[in-house]
């Protein structure tokens, strides 16, 4: 048997696996509570269940329509009216892809070429980064620090060239709990006013927003509505992360773009979901609650760890608590989320690997949307450090 073997040449050379992979499998390998990967451990609404189980007797079983299911689409174009006052079309402006991961890769492939700039705010959800160098491009990253985690506006000005192509927002954000106030949004119009740069706006935890205040969507601003990507996420919004279902809204010029790349990664999305979501968005008081609802898990998780060694800020967005460590050890936050694993059964991600520099502030980021039961436990451990 030859003992030859293939030469190849990576793509992403530098690519591991992901953080989030790391910490569920060593959660698993130790019995640890998992307050890592960002997942609910409590059910989706039984109501969606029986509605997706209703699509499938019915024979909603084969592929659904490229650009996704009309109903749905329809239906996201109100949501977006009743929310943002925007005015959507859904049957150019909106598409359901698989999940927002693909929703961001398909629109990041689509429009970024060899020698592209596109800024990147870290640290940054992971897969921005990859799905850029695979076309080619460059990420230019802005450094955002604690305790706020805002952008610095005048540093990207100074960032901006001819070949800028692309900016990257996330808000609210993984994985600090930031959120873009009305006055980024103002400077963001600004910045790109008079040029053709291209936004996409990561708006997966939309409804996760806290102490009153409003998501600040792109939606929101027509200027920038009308040069931007946003994506979202269903799997975020209604408890079913594997469903993988999640869509995009984007200018019809745009869209066209993001679907030619689309229909050759999936070309289409599960149908029975798509049209069981369609009729569970009819009723808004089925998403309207959510800001409520996670602001009290949060609010119900810095209360029991109030008087551990972890300080903190509230977290402003998503459903992600930074707790910075420094009054515990001054292990690098790696070996402390893996300590803490082990040791004393609590999984957490640690917030270097969303660097490129790997910037350790000593914090961890914890995922509160669990059950009560499951943040006294977690909580119960971390007072004991």
């Amino acid at each position: 048997m030859s003992t030859d073997s293939i030469s190849i040449w990576s793509k992403l050379p530098t690519t591991g696996t992901t953080i989030f992979t790391v910490m569920s499998a060593l959660a698993k390998e130790h019995d640890a509570i998992n307050l890592s990967q960002g997942f609910p451990n409590f059910d989706c609404p039984p109501e969606l269940i029986d509605l997706v189980h209703q699509y499938m007797k019915k024979g909603y079983n084969q592929y659904a329509p490229m650009g996704g299911v009309m109903a749905l689409r329809e239906r996201i174009a109100e949501k977006a009216a009743k929310m943002y006052g925007a005015v959507v079309d859904p049957n150019t402006e909106v598409t359901i892809t698989s999940g927002a991961s693909e929703a961001l890769f398909s629109a990041i492939t689509a429009f970024v070429r060899e020698n592209d700039e596109v800024i990147v705010f870290e640290p940054a959800y992971d897969c921005y980064e990859p799905a850029i160098k695979l076309s080619n491009g460059k990420p230019i990253t802005i450094t955002l620090k604690a305790p706020d985690y805002a952008i610095p506006w005048e540093d990207v000005k100074k960032m901006i060239n001819g070949r800028t192509k692309m900016i990257i927002l996330n808000t609210p954000h993984n994985p600090t709990g930031s959120v873009l106030s009305a006055d980024d949004l103002e400077q963001l119009k600004r910045i790109v006013k008079g040029t053709d740069i291209l936004i996409i706006s990561d708006e997966v935890y939309e409804h996760m927003v806290y102490d009153n205040v409003q998501h600040q969507s792109m939606l929101l601003y027509p200027s920038l509505k009308n040069r931007t990507i946003l994506c979202y996420s269903f799997g975020k919004t209604f408890h079913a992360t594997g469903w993988k279902v999640g869509y995009c809204i984007a200018p019809a010029h745009l869209t066209k773009e993001i679907r030619k790349i689309h229909q050759f990664i999936v070309f289409s999305v599960n149908a029975p979901v798509q049209y069981a979501l369609a009729d569970y968005l009819a009723d808004e008081s089925h998403y309207n609650y959510l800001p409520q609802f996670f602001q009290q898990k949060r609010d119900y998780f810095l209360e029991l760890i109030k008087d551990s060694n972890f300080t903190f800020s509230p977290s402003k967005g998503s459903y992600f608590q930074l707790l910075n460590y420094s009054n515990i050890t001054d292990e690098k936050d790696t070996d402390f989320a893996r300590r803490l694993t082990i040791n004393n059964k609590v999984a957490a991600i640690p917030v270097s690997p969303f660097y490129n520099n790997n910037l350790d502030e000593k914090q961890l980021r914890f995922c509160f949307a669990k059950t009560n039961e499951t943040l006294e436990r977690a909580a119960e451990r971390l007072c004991n450090l």
